[in-house]
Protein backbone atom coordinates (compact mmCIF):
# COMPACT_ATOMS: atom_id res chain seq x y z
CA UNK A 1 0.00 0.00 0.00
CA UNK A 2 2.81 2.66 0.89
CA UNK A 3 4.32 1.85 -2.15
CA UNK A 4 1.39 2.32 -4.31
CA UNK A 5 0.88 5.53 -2.55
CA UNK A 6 4.45 6.47 -2.92
CA UNK A 7 4.01 5.63 -6.57
CA UNK A 8 0.89 8.11 -7.05
CA UNK A 9 2.35 10.82 -5.49
CA UNK A 10 5.81 10.95 -7.46
CA UNK A 11 4.11 10.16 -11.12
CA UNK A 12 2.83 14.34 -11.75
CA UNK A 13 6.39 15.00 -10.46
CA UNK A 14 8.34 12.38 -12.98
CA UNK A 15 6.53 13.65 -15.33
CA UNK A 16 7.14 17.56 -14.70
CA UNK A 17 10.81 16.59 -14.46
CA UNK A 18 11.13 15.20 -18.28
CA UNK A 19 9.16 17.64 -19.71
CA UNK A 20 11.79 20.78 -17.51
CA UNK A 21 14.50 18.52 -19.33
CA UNK A 22 13.34 18.61 -23.00
CA UNK A 23 11.87 22.31 -22.70
CA UNK A 24 14.95 25.55 -23.27
CA UNK A 25 13.74 28.97 -22.40
CA UNK A 26 14.01 31.55 -25.11
CA UNK A 27 14.67 35.11 -24.22
CA UNK A 28 13.07 38.02 -26.16
CA UNK A 29 15.36 39.38 -28.94
CA UNK A 30 15.41 41.82 -32.12
CA UNK A 31 16.21 39.73 -35.25
CA UNK A 32 18.79 41.55 -37.91
CA UNK A 33 15.89 42.61 -39.96
CA UNK A 34 14.48 44.07 -36.79
CA UNK A 35 11.20 41.83 -35.99
CA UNK A 36 11.25 41.74 -32.30
CA UNK A 37 10.89 38.15 -30.90
CA UNK A 38 9.11 37.81 -27.49
CA UNK A 39 10.33 35.16 -24.56
CA UNK A 40 9.24 31.69 -25.81
CA UNK A 41 9.63 28.43 -24.42
CA UNK A 42 11.05 25.48 -27.08
CA UNK A 43 12.41 21.78 -27.41
CA UNK A 44 16.10 21.51 -26.32
CA UNK A 45 18.25 21.00 -29.21
CA UNK A 46 19.34 17.19 -30.33
CA UNK A 47 20.25 15.25 -33.16
CA UNK A 48 16.31 14.11 -33.91
CA UNK A 49 12.96 15.36 -35.40
CA UNK A 50 10.93 12.92 -34.19
CA UNK A 51 10.45 14.41 -30.49
CA UNK A 52 9.68 18.16 -31.53
CA UNK A 53 6.64 19.83 -30.24
CA UNK A 54 5.83 20.98 -34.18
CA UNK A 55 6.21 17.40 -35.61
CA UNK A 56 3.50 14.89 -35.92
CA UNK A 57 2.06 12.81 -33.17
CA UNK A 58 3.62 15.20 -30.64
CA UNK A 59 1.50 17.64 -28.66
CA UNK A 60 2.95 21.03 -27.23
CA UNK A 61 2.39 20.50 -23.32
CA UNK A 62 2.64 24.31 -22.72
CA UNK A 63 -0.02 25.42 -25.37
CA UNK A 64 -1.80 21.89 -25.68
CA UNK A 65 -1.07 22.35 -29.76
CA UNK A 66 -1.03 19.32 -31.35
CA UNK A 67 2.28 19.37 -34.08
CA UNK A 68 1.87 19.15 -37.70
CA UNK A 69 5.08 18.79 -39.08
CA UNK A 70 5.91 15.60 -40.87
CA UNK A 71 9.71 14.90 -39.07
CA UNK A 72 10.65 12.76 -42.23
CA UNK A 73 9.32 14.71 -45.12
CA UNK A 74 12.94 15.89 -47.42
CA UNK A 75 13.41 19.46 -47.32
CA UNK A 76 12.35 21.63 -49.73
CA UNK A 77 15.24 21.99 -52.44
CA UNK A 78 16.78 26.10 -51.67
CA UNK A 79 19.48 27.05 -54.52
CA UNK A 80 22.31 29.00 -53.08
CA UNK A 81 21.87 33.16 -54.40
CA UNK A 82 24.67 35.14 -52.93
CA UNK A 83 24.13 38.17 -51.69
CA UNK A 84 26.17 41.47 -52.96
Amino acid sequence: MKILLFAALMLPALATIATAQSSVNVRGHTTREGVYVPPHVRTAPNETKADNWSSRPNVNPYTGKAGTADPYAPKPYKPYTPKY
